[in-house]
């Protein structure tokens, strides 16, 4: 078999039947497999894809089991030569899919190759990654994407063929299973976010190359999931670059990381917090601002526990 893909959905049910569909225009019935996981939605999700979808495989998990995890029991079943990891607020344009799978048949050297995201007014979105490094992740990435466009290349540069880059965003790419094979599944010590950049990471390292497609054009609804509970989405997203630094860079960039990015908090909580005063608290955008920085902050000083970001949520 040529493709498995799978989707991991949480509480995004008219999102996942919209992908499924957009699978099913371009792919029809060919010789493919798709798994849905289920990490624990309560919006009839999974009856749905039943439902309309009868052959796609369906992996229930009974509580959210982070994106990692429930991609790996796909991965750990799936057949394909390749596999394409797709969220569910996506949907793919025609012929995305078949040019990512062209893409790899033809570059043998290629471990992983993404598409290009769009937004839903056909605007292009960041589809590139750097992997993280102090610069990255406490410098503005704008302006070095602006600065510096061959070393942190974005949306800013016109790409028209594909690239080899660090790393590509996980919402549509396609992985090789024989790199998948040589340095393991996804990392299960991410709940949510980056776990994708350290499976590049690892694949880069074992010395396959990772590749941008502009042509493998693909709609992103960005982030739906984690807008339910933007406080939380953030933690994970503080926790998994923590993560990162530790497996990958070693303690002491970990610890300059830590110390660079609660510097930038607690300046951005003290700006917030004036702006509200000065206004009253009347603007409800920096009302929530303030609130998330405030949380980010909380979940600092409390040494930065389990219980504060998306893993407790629908696990009781």
């Amino acid at each position: 078999m040529d493709l498995s893909i799978i989707i991991v959905s949480w509480n995004t049910k008219a999102l996942l039947i919209q992908c499924l569909k957009s699978i099913h225009q371009e792919m029809g019935n060919g010789e493919r497999e798709v798994f849905v996981v289920d990490n624990g939605s309560v919006d009839r999700s999974v009856e749905s894809v039943r439902e309309e979808f009868p052959e796609v495989i369906v992996i229930q998990n009974p509580m959210n089991l982070g994106f990692a995890k429930a991609n790996n029991q796909a991965l750990s079943l799936s057949k394909g030569k390749y596999t394409l990891l797709l969220n569910p607020d996506t949907q793919v344009k025609e012929g995305a899919i078949e040019t990512l799978k062209t893409f790899m048949d033809n570059h043998p050297e290629a471990g992983v190759a993404g598409a290009q995201f769009l937004n839903s007014d056909g605007s292009k979105q960041n589809s590139i990654a750097n992997f993280p490094s102090l610069a990255t992740e406490l410098l503005n990435k704008s302006l070095l994407r602006w600065f510096f466009p061959k070393t942190f290349p974005g949306k800013e540069r016109n790409i028209s063929e594909p690239i080899e880059v660090d790393s590509v965003i996980g919402a549509c790419m396609m992985v090789r299973r024989e790199a998948m094979g040589q340095v393991g599944l996804l990392d299960e010590d991410y709940f949510l976010f980056l776990e994708e950049t350290d499976w590049c990471y690892r694949i880069k390292r074992a010395g396959w190359k990772i590749y941008h497609h502009p042509q493998a054009e693909t709609y992103h609804f960005q982030g739906k999931s984690a807008e339910k509970d933007k406080k939380r989405a953030k933690v994970e997203y503080y926790r998994s670059r923590y993560q990162f630094f530790k497996k990958n860079r070693g303690a002491r960039q970990w610890f300059v990381l830590l110390i660079g990015l609660l510097i930038k908090l607690g300046f951005e909580f003290l700006s917030m917090a004036i702006v509200c005063i000065l206004t009253g608290f009347a603007i409800k955008k920096w009302r929530i601002k303030f609130s998330n920085y405030a949380y980010l902050l909380w979940w600092h000083l409390k040494g930065c526990p389990e219980g504060m970001g998306l893993k407790t949520i629908n696990n009781h």
